[in-house]
């Protein structure tokens, strides 16, 4: 390493002596890494000028690959973590993963938790070491598939800074467009395949891709798919396979070492990072159908990821609960006329809550009141008898079929999903949760306005507010 030129170029840095004695430990472990001075573009768009230390690291995956990977070294190193990105050739592809997005970022615990003087370069080298040979980044591709790899990294790059218009949005993909319907279910899990199975059953595409992005062959239930030939269903690890779909349903959920809630929500985040530039830009015109918990953030973070408009990024919501209750109303309860105007809204979980989306008037104020509380004793039964019914992956998958439906026939049928609430019952921040919506093949065409209920606005305001200072916690 010339000591004396990196020592001028490092002029600016804070700890330059610290970081220094850093990088000189790097080199004689990794004597092919190099460095130079790069701008580096970050999200907001400031730039500023850092050192790029780049070479390849040895990974074993049944044999021993030389992994090509580059930091950025911030000006305030070591008290603040280096950038890290893979830096493959034209004929690698870049396995999206837990600790790699479709950018090539990686995204590793030692990162998470930086702290001076025990976390060090060679420290990070190590595990970025361990990890890869946990789940090896990349693969090889053929010249065809190298093509689409550069592709898809240059209009990652445009979402990226901020660049992405309509024109460009249009440029790629169709090969399969308006050959047929098509829905591309993301992850193999047992509510990715509850999922795929309920759209076939329902008639609802001509096609259904099950994108497994878990690491080796297809496992469990998606090796069963292609055992036994489910019609009209494929399952591909290749994110190509899903170009052109109507719909995109996410199913994923990290399976992470996580120690808190918040640590759980971020792992998620994490995992999307990779997945919805990916998705969005073989599918640049679906709606995007979330399933992935907890469904109100995992659809903000889509909306956020995708740059797609907000009426094409929903969440199922309370669209299960909704059509329980107005079965439960119907025919437990005997009171059909009520049924097709009540709700359940708010978030998933315990803070749901019944509303209604017509006022029935009556002329004499006390009619109206015995009204009104005749029906919220009605909605409160229905409501006891609805928290004894949980949601099972099929059951959910079933929810997620109905949904799809209504978006790819265009049957502009209400539902009750996560949808963006700014605006509605004095919401000011920008979180999504379940409101009555018609839905049609571009999404959520209009929000059906709820009949005006103090309990029912306060309940969603308590909901907006605890979900907004969540997603505030959330790393994007």
């Amino acid at each position: 390493m010339a000591e004396e030129a990196l020592r001028r170029q490092l002029g600016k840095y804070k700890f330059r002596d610290l970081t220094i004695e850093e990088l000189k430990n790097v080199s004689k472990t990794y004597p092919n890494f190099t460095f130079s001075m790069n701008t580096y573009t970050f999200k907001d768009g400031s730039q500023k000028d850092l050192l790029n230390f780049s070479g390849t690291i040895p990974v074993k995956y049944g044999t021993c690959y030389n992994i090509p990977v580059c930091l950025w070294i911030l000006d305030s190193h070591p008290f603040a973590p280096p950038i890290c990105f893979l830096k493959p050739t034209a004929n690698m592809g870049i396995a999206v993963g837990r600790h790699v997005d479709a950018r090539g970022r990686i995204y590793l615990p030692y990162l998470h938790n930086w702290s001076h003087p025990k976390s060090t370069l060679i420290g990070l080298i190590k595990e970025m070491i361990a990890k890869f040979e946990e789940e090896l980044p990349l693969y090889s591709l053929s010249s065809s598939d190298a093509a689409r790899q550069s592709e898809l990294l240059s209009y990652i790059a445009k979402i990226t800074e901020g660049e992405t218009d309509m024109k460009s949005r249009n440029k790629t993909g169709g090969r399969n467009e308006g050959c047929f319907n098509k829905i591309t279910v993301v992850g193999a899990g047992e509510l990715g395949i509850a999922c795929v199975l309920a759209v076939a059953a329902k008639d609802v595409a001509d096609k259904v891709v099950l994108l497994d992005l878990s690491e080796g062959a297809a496992k469990g239930g998606a090796m069963d798919l292609e055992i036994f030939a489910v019609p009209n269903v494929e399952v591909s690890k290749d994110f190509s396979a899903s170009a052109d779909s109507k719909v995109v349903v996410l199913t994923v959920n990290s399976l992470g070492n996580a120690q808190t809630y918040l640590d759980v929500i971020q792992s998620n985040v994490d995992l999307f990072r990779g997945i919805i530039p990916a998705v969005s830009h073989y599918s640049q015109n679906a709606v995007l159908l979330v399933a992935s918990h907890p469904v109100e953030v995992m659809t903000f973070v889509s909306w956020k990821l995708s740059s797609f408009p907000k009426s094409r990024v929903i969440g199922v919501g309370a669209n299960l609960d909704s059509e329980r209750l107005q079965y439960i109303l119907t025919n437990l309860l005997k009171a059909e006329v009520l049924a097709k105007d009540a709700w359940v809204v708010g978030e998933q979980g315990e803070d749901k809550v019944p509303s209604w989306t017509r006022c029935n008037v009556v002329a004499n104020p006390t009619e109206a009141m015995a009204a009104h509380n005749s029906r919220e004793q009605v909605a409160n039964r229905a409501m006891e008898v609805l928290k004894g019914k949980g949601q099972r992956s099929w059951s959910v998958g079933l929810s997620v079929a109905d949904l799809a439906d209504s978006i790819v026939k265009d049957k502009r049928k209400v539902h009750s999903v996560s949808t963006l609430a700014k605006g509605c019952c004095n919401i000011n921040s920008e979180v999504f949760l379940s409101l009555p919506c018609i839905l049609g093949t571009s999404g959520v065409i209009e929000m059906v306005r709820l009949e005006e209920d103090p309990l029912v606005q306060e309940k969603l305001q308590s909901s907006a507010g605890s979900i907004h200072d969540l997603q505030q916690q959330l790393k994007l």
